[in-house]
This record gives structure tokens, C-alpha cells and sequence, in this order.
């Protein structure tokens, strides 16, 4: 005997949402996410034999009832997108199977009119082809915001059938399986506690609609991040073949002798200096080392064995600084000891008052060709000549 639709969805969506909390590469988590999808596919089958939905038919000739059952490709897509692949060729299988129910799900949402003209139009473009960063980002502002109002209008419809959040589960797959009809206690399926009176109905009819709104932009932002994903394995580059199966005596042969070179004891080495260096190719058949000829020359490379590899100073600093001096390089006097001696054109007109000597003319001449040249200096160059800043 077959289930009823709602409690095959149900047990469908509950597999899902016990896969969605688990590691996708588990195998508790792929034989859930199998069986999940052969639910959803016999699902699938019986839908479209009943004809529950047809293109022919508006929004409003859908029964609340069976409204749920637009979501059979969304969930589809999310289970077949989770799916473990081997290798590449079969990851591109299951992302475009994924991509055709999540096109289903998307031109049926489309059809029957249920997301407005204006969240078409926002969740069409796609921020991957956005050039301009500030134009990317305020289009995900506006996703974000349009998400975010969603679902605030989801929880409010919730909350007004007495259902929260902790209840109906964090995940989508819970909220979907919270607005299916209980089957329980009427082995038909075709009503439940939340059809008893109209207003819960209406209720119930609005929080359908507004999830499959919420579907939809998530089934557009995973579209995009599918295609990118396609790009990405289109790419690669193939997968290597696998190498060729050996048969059984073949590798216990293998093995035998992977053991034996494995305790294999290598040959003697020969002492230094017995037999040939190299063969006849130029192999080396035993260790040498290339010293020079001169005995005196290996003795002073064996004294700089162990040597430090920095230069040690050859001299004190002390013994430096008298170097410098010497050589003229040390500035020396200045400070408050030199304050009261002359300067150097003091010094010369005090070495040229000295009359009656030879240095005091040589001194007077010194400073005459000094106060001649510092004349011609002040001629050719008036004051305020080179200032040529700050003028009016």
C-alpha cells in the first residue's frame, strides 16, 4: 500500500533535514540523502500523474492543499546538489541535474504568478556579473534586505498558526514539512487540522506563498554559484587514468620483493685508497676528496677548520682613534673652553697690529687681500640680492 502524498513529502523532508545537519561525505549521510531522493522522485511521479498542477490553471485554482507540493524540484535540486561524486564527469552530471529541477521550480513560480514582477527583476541580476563593486554591493544590500523582510513576514505568519521557530525546525526542509497537512488519524491524506476553517487557511495559504518567494532567491543565488561551480570543473583538467588492475601472483610478487630489498645488507664498502676511483663511464666507485698538492697549503686550510666565520678585530679601539688622529681625521678643542679664544679673522688682525716684523706684514697683506676680496664679493652681490621669497 502506497502513502499518502503528505506523509511520503513528509518523510522525504525529514531525511532531508537529518542530511542537512550531518557531513556530506558520510555514508549515514548519502544513504539518507538516497533514499530522500528516491522518495522525492516516486513524489514526483504521482504529482504529475494526479495533475495537481496544470499551465492552464491561475494561482488561485490551486487548492491551499496541494500548494505545497511546488516545492517537490526545489527540494529535489537542494538533495541532488549534496550528492557524493567520484569523480568530475559525475559532479557535472549532478550539478546539471540539480540546475534542471531548480529551472522547474523557478519557471513554475514564474507561471503561476506568485513572485512579484519587481523580486523578478532583483533576483535576475547577478552579482557575479556586477563590474562595478559599489553597484554589486548595493544589489546584495537589496537582496539582503528583500531576504530579510521575507522572512520577517514568515516568522508573523507562524506565530499567528501558533507555530515557532524551535517547532518547526531551523532548516528550510523543516519549515516546509511544518506547512504540510497531518495525515494522521485519516488514511486519505486529503485533510487536516490546519483546513478546519478559513481563516487558517488563509493563514496557512499566505505562509506557503511567502516561502515559495523565499525559494525562489535562494534558488537563484545557488544557480549562480552552480554555474560557477560548472565553469571551474569544465576547466580542470581530466582526471588521470587509473592504473592497470595486477593480478593477485603479481603482487605478491611485488610485495616479496619490495621485502627483500627492503632487508637487503649493501656490499662492503671498499677501504680508501684500494681499487679504481671511477669506472669506465666516470662513476665514482668509492668516496675521495680533492685536496691540494702542497703540504703547507693542507695544513693551512686544516688550521682554518675551526675558526670563527667572522673576521676578529686586528686592533683596540683605542689604538683606532690614535690612528685617526694622526691622519688628521679627529676634530679636536670647542666647548665652553674655546668660547673665549679669537676666531681666525680676529686672530689676523691681532697678528697684523704686530708692526715692525716680518710675520705682521705678512699678516697686513693676509688681510687687506681678505677685506679686498670680501669687497668685491658685497659689490657683486647687494644685500638682499639672492632673496627672491616673500616679496610684494
Amino acid at each position: 500500500m502506497s502513502l499518502p502524498l503528505p506523509s511520503l513529502f513528509a518523510r522525504a523532508l525529514r531525511a532531508a533535514a537529518k542530511a542537512n545537519d550531518l557531513p556530506t561525505v558520510d555514508d549515514e549521510t548519502q544513504a539518507l540523502i538516497t533514499s530522500c531522493a528516491a522518495d522525492l522522485a516516486t513524489l514526483s511521479s504521482r504529482v504529475e500523474a494526479l495533475s495537481l498542477f496544470s499551465p492552464n490553471e491561475t494561482l488561485e485554482d490551486i487548492s491551499t492543499k496541494d500548494l505545497v507540493y511546488l516545492f517537490v524540484p526545489y527540494v529535489r535540486s537542494q538533495i541532488q546538489g549534496r550528492m557524493k561524486a567520484i569523480d568530475r564527469d559525475e559532479r557535472l552530471s549532478s550539478l546539471n541535474q540539480a540546475q534542471r529541477f531548480f529551472r522547474v521550480f523557478v519557471d513554475s513560480l514564474i507561471n503561476y504568478q506568485i513572485v512579484p514582477e519587481d523580486e523578478r527583476e532583483l533576483y535576475a541580476r547577478k552579482t557575479s556579473t556586477v563590474v562595478d563593486p559599489a553597484q554589486r554591493r548595493e544589489l546584495k544590500i537589496k537582496q539582503y534586505q528583500r531576504d530579510k523582510d521575507i522572512k520577517a513576514r514568515i516568522e508573523a505568519a507562524q506565530k499567528r498558526r501558533n507555530i515557532s521557530r524551535s517547532t518547526s525546525g531551523s532548516s528550510e526542509f523543516d519549515l516546509i514539512l511544518s506547512l504540510l497537512p497531518s495525515s494522521e488519524g485519516n488514511g486519505d491524506g486529503e485533510s487536516g487540522d490546519d483546513e478546519d476553517d478559513s481563516e487558517t487557511s488563509d493563514i496557512l495559504r499566505e505562509a506557503m506563498l511567502l516561502l515559495l518567494r523565499l525559494a525562489y532567491a535562494q534558488a537563484h543565488s545557488q544557480l549562480e554559484s552552480m554555474n560557477m561551480e560548472l565553469e571551474l570543473l569544465r576547466n580542470a583538467p581530466p582526471s588521470p587514468p587509473e592504473p592497470p588492475r595486477e593480478s593477485s601472483d603479481n603482487r605478491r610478487k611485488g610485495k616479496n620483493k619490495e621485502q627483500e630489498d627492503m632487508w637487503k645488507l649493501e656490499a662492503p664498502a671498499r677501504r680508501p685508497g684500494q681499487g679504481p676511483l671511477l669506472d669506465s663511464d666516470g662513476k665514482p666507485l668509492q668516496p675521495f676528496v680533492i685536496l691540494p698538492a702542497g703540504a703547507s697549503e693542507r695544513a693551512r686550510l686544516q688550521a682554518q677548520v675551526f675558526q670563527p666565520g667572522h673576521r676578529l678585530p686586528t686592533m683596540s679601539i683605542d689604538e683606532y682613534l690614535e690612528i685617526e688622529k694622526q691622519r688628521g681625521k679627529i676634530i679636536t678643542g670647542g666647548g665652553p673652553g674655546s668660547e673665549n679664544e679669537p676666531t681666525s679673522s680676529e686672530q689676523l688682525a691681532i697678528d697684523a697690529e704686530q708692526d715692525g716684523g716680518l710675520e705682521g706684514e705678512e699678516a697686513a697683506e693676509r688681510k687687506r687681500q681678505k677685506d679686498e676680496k670680501w669687497a668685491q664679493f658685497t659689490d657683486a652681490n647687494p644685500k638682499g640680492a639672492g632673496n627672491t621669497m616673500n616679496r610684494g
